[in-house]
């Protein structure tokens, strides 16, 4: 029998860079209910990070701190995209919440800017502080 790609292949993590990964921590695990785990030595750790995981899943979150690099100077901040609009047609992280209309009612609470949809799925756009893309759909 031929092997066929992508058998046994499961998501593993996502890693995403931040200028204060304190802030962003606290604002996966407030937001998401994302729990620290402990960060394995490699033996290379010249940054950063930290890993968070998700009570019910093996889906686990890196956060890693930015590192100032030439690019930086190169790329204005003011070309970050604010508008939670745009998240539909860029990179994003997505999650299922049960209790969304509660999330959407702590999200406005906060003062986090949103995009609704009016479609058949609920779901909602906006940002986390460092301008990473994210959706929550309902389950």
């Amino acid at each position: 029998m031929a092997r066929v790609v992508g058998e046994g292949v499961s998501l593993n993590h996502i890693a995403i860079e931040s200028s204060d990964i304190k802030r962003l921590t606290k604002f996966y695990k407030e937001m998401f209910g994302f729990e620290e785990v402990e960060t394995p030595n490699f033996g290379d750790n010249h940054f950063k990070i930290v890993w968070m995981s998700l009570p019910s899943s093996s889906f686990l979150l890196h956060i890693l701190q930015h590192v100032k690099n030439e690019e930086d100077d190169a790329t204005p901040s003011s070309s970050v995209v604010k508008d939670p609009s745009c998240v539909r047609t860029g990179q994003h992280l997505c999650f299922t919440i049960s209790n969304f209309h509660s999330f959407i009612q702590t999200l406005k609470e906060k003062g986090i800017e949103i995009s609704e949809t009016n479609s058949t799925i609920k779901r909602v756009f906006f940002y986390d502080p460092d301008g990473n893309g994210l959706e929550v759909v309902s389950s």
